[in-house]
C-alpha cells in the first residue's frame, strides 16, 4: 500500500482489487464452476480459468460485431464461463447498451431485439440534442468537444441520450460479466514515463497499471490532496460512451471532421436562434443577434477553408464588418490584420487560435447568455483541441507510487484508448485480476494483427506478461483465418478472432470491409443482422477450440 493512502484519503493507491470486485470473483467464479460442468468439460474449481472477453473499437461495426458475438456465446452456452467484460470505443456503446438491463446474459435475445429496434429506428431529435448540450453546459465545471460529439455524433448511432450512471448498476448485474470501460489520459500518451491506461468499472475509475482510483461517482469531482473538495455529478451513460469512442480526438485530420460537425450543428441552429431568445424573454434584435450569428457561421467556415488551404480573406472581411458594425464604430476587432501564410501549416494554425480566441471573447461581451455562451466555448474547445477534460484527482498529491506527470495540473484530458491501442487489453492485465485466458474480438479497420503486435510489444517493454506475437505476412494480413492462440510461459493464453476472415466472409473479405466502413450512415436493420451473423459465426465455427482452451491446461491447437 502507498505510504499516501492514509484513512481520510478518498483516493486509493494500492495494488489491489476493489473489496467488492473481489466478492463478486468469489461467486461468478462458483457460478462458471457449474456452468464448465454442465458443458462436460470436468476439472476442480481451482482449475477454472480466468476468463476476460475484450472488444475492439470499430464504431458502430465494433459496436453491432461484439453484440452477435455475445449473442453466439449465449447460444453455444458459453458466456456464463465470461469474467470480465472490457472494451474501447464501438464496443464499449455495445456495453452501455447491454448493462441498461439488469442481468441482461438471463435474456440476451430479449435485449437483444430492443437494442436492434433502437439503433435501426429514428434518431434523436434536435430539440432534444440541444436539450441535452445546455445541461452538459451549465452542469458541469468543465465544458469540452466530448460534451459535443456526445450530443452531435454519439447520439446520431445510438439513437438514445442515456442518462443512467454506471455507479447506478452496483447490485444489478450479479450474473453478468464484469464490464470494464477504457479511456487513455491525453498528457500520459504524449510522455515516456506514463501509465495512460484509465479503466472505469461501476466501482471504481482510475489507473489500471499504477493503481490509482476513485470511486466511479466520484471521478469528475474536484479533489485536493486526496480528499473531495467539490463534488460534481457522476457522468452518464451517454457522456461515458463519447469518451470511450471519441478517436477523433487524435489527428489533424479529424480537425476538419470536427469544424464540419460544428457547422452543421450552427446551420440547424441558425434558424431557430430568434424563437429560442423569445421564449428566454430576450430580445433578439437589441442586440441584432441573428446577423452577429452569422460571425460565428462566417468563423468556422474561415477555420475550415484554411485547414483546406483555402484564401479565407472574405471571411475575415465579413467578421470585422460585422463586428465593427455591433460596436457601432466606436471598438473593432482587437486581433490585428494581416497576412495568413496557408503553406506553414502550424502558423496558420496558431494565427487561427489566436483570431477565434479573440472574436469569441469579443462577441462574449455582447451575447454571454445560451446558446451563444456554449457556441462560443465549442469554438475555443476547437482550436485549444480540449477533449474529456476533467479535475486530476491527484492533484496536490505527493506520493512515490504514482508517476510525476500524473501529478501534473489541476484537470486532466481523456480520450478514446484507440488512438494508442484499439483493443483494452491493459485492463485486464492488472497482476491482480489474475487473468488466464484472453478472448480478443477485432473488430478494427486495417489490419487485422496490428493491435495484437502493439500490445505484446508494450508488454515486452514493460515486463508485463503477455505471449510472443510473430510477423504476419501481407497475405495473412489481408486474408486472416477466424482464430490463433498465443500462448507463453507464465503469461495468460491470448485467442485472437479477427472479425471479417476467409471463413467467417466466405472468402469474399474486401465487399464485406467495403460495406461495413467506419465512418458511414448509421446502419439498416438488414445491415446490422447481416453483420452479427457474420460476428456469430466466428464463436459457432469455432465452439469446441474455445470450450477445449476453457481448462487451464488444455490441449493445444495451432493457428
Amino acid at each position: 500500500m502507498s505510504a499516501f493512502n492514509l484513512q481520510e484519503s478518498e483516493v486509493r493507491i494500492k495494488h489491489s482489487l476493489n473489496k467488492d470486485e473481489e466478492d463478486f470473483i468469489v461467486n461468478r467464479r462458483k457460478s462458471i464452476f457449474t456452468t464448465v460442468e454442465n458443458l462436460e468439460t470436468h476439472c476442480s474449481e481451482d482449475e477454472v480459468p480466468n476468463i476476460a472477453l475484450l472488444g475492439s473499437g470499430g464504431g458502430q461495426r465494433a459496436m453491432v460485431g461484439l453484440l452477435g458475438s455475445l449473442v453466439q456465446l449465449d447460444k453455444s452456452g458459453l458466456l456464463d464461463c465470461i469474467l470480465y467484460l472490457s472494451g474501447v470505443s464501438g464496443s464499449a456503446w455495445c456495453m452501455a447498451s447491454l448493462y441498461q438491463e439488469p442481468d441482461w446474459s438471463t435474456k440476451l435475445d430479449t435485449v437483444k431485439d430492443k437494442i436492434i429496434r433502437r439503433l435501426s429506428g429514428p434518431g434523436v431529435s434536435f430539440t432534444d440534442k440541444l436539450a441535452k448540450l445546455k445541461k452538459y453546459y451549465y452542469e458541469k465545471d468543465h465544458f469540452s468537444l466530448t460534451d459535443v460529439w456526445a450530443v452531435m455524433v454519439v447520439t446520431k448511432y445510438i439513437k438514445e441520450i442515456d442518462e443512467h450512471t454506471v455507479s447506478h448498476q452496483h447490485d444489478q448485474h450479479k450474473k453478468d460479466p464484469f464490464p470494464i470501460y477504457t479511456v487513455i489520459d491525453k498528457q500520459c500518451k504524449q510522455c515516456e514515463e506514463r501509465d495512460p491506461w484509465f479503466e472505469i468499472s461501476r466501482l471504481e475509475a482510475g489507473y489500471s497499471l499504477t493503481g490509482a482510483f476513485v470511486e466511479t461517482s466520484s471521478f469528475g469531482s474536484k479533489f485536493d490532496k486526496g480528499s473531495k473538495k467539490n463534488p460534481q455529478d457522476e457522468m452518464d451513460m451517454l457522456y461515458l460512451q463519447a469518451l470511450c469512442g471519441s478517436a477523433l480526438a487524435d489527428g489533424e485530420e479529424m480537425v476538419k471532421f470536427m469544424w464540419k460537425q460544428i457547422k452543421d450543428f450552427f446551420d440547424h441552429l441558425f434558424p431557430q436562434i430568434k424563437t429560442i431568445l423569445e421564449e428566454m424573454g430576450k430580445d433578439p434584435n437589441d442586440p441584432p443577434a441573428e446577423k452577429y450569428f452569422q460571425v460565428l457561421m462566417d468563423l468556422v467556415n474561415m477555420n475550415l477553408s484554411v485547414l483546406n488551404v483555402i484564401d479565407p480573406s472574405d471571411y475575415d472581411k465579413s467578421i470585422r464588418k460585422k463586428i465593427e458594425e455591433l460596436a457601432e464604430g466606436k471598438r473593432q476587432l482587437i486581433f490585428p490584420e494581416g497576412k495568413l501564410d496557408l503553406t506553414n501549416k502550424e502558423a496558420a494554425k496558431l494565427y487561427m487560435e489566436r483570431y477565434t480566441m479573440d472574436v469569441c471573447n469579443y462577441l462574449s461581451d455582447w451575447f454571454s447568455f445560451w446558446p451563444f455562451d456554449a457556441c462560443f466555448s465549442i469554438c475555443r474547445c476547437m482550436v485549444q483541441w480540449i477533449w474529456g477534460r476533467e479535475y486530476n484527482f491527484f492533484h496536490n498529491v505527493a506520493d512515490e507510487a504514482v508517476p510525476p506527470v500524473l501529478l501534473e495540473g489541476e484537470t486532466r484530458d481523456y480520450m478514446d484508448a484507440g488512438v494508442l491501442l484499439n483493443s483494452p487489453y491493459f485492463s485486464v492485465l492488472r497482476e491482480e485480476r489474475n487473468i488466464d485466458l484472453i478472448i480478443s474480438l477485432d473488430f478494427s479497420d486495417g489490419n487485422p494483427f496490428m493491435t495484437l503486435k502493439q500490445t505484446a510489444d508494450m508488454c515486452k517493454k514493460q515486463k508485463i506478461p503477455f505471449p510472443d506475437v510473430p510477423m504476419f505476412s501481407e497475405k495473412e494480413k489481408k486474408y486472416p483465418n477466424d482464430f490463433y492462440v498465443f500462448k507463453g510461459t507464465n503469461t495468460p493464453t491470448v485467442i485472437h478472432i479477427p472479425l471479417f476472415n476467409v471463413f467467417s466472409c466466405e472468402g469474399k473479405l474486401s465487399t464485406w470491409r467495403q460495406k461495413y466502413r467506419t465512418f458511414q450512415c448509421p446502419y439498416s436493420a438488414e445491415m446490422i443482422t447481416g453483420l452479427m451473423e457474420v460476428a456469430g459465426k466466428n464463436i459457432s465455427n469455432n465452439r469446441k477450440k474455445l470450450l477445449n482452451l476453457f481448462r487451464k491446461n488444455p490441449v493445444t491447437y495451432t493457428t
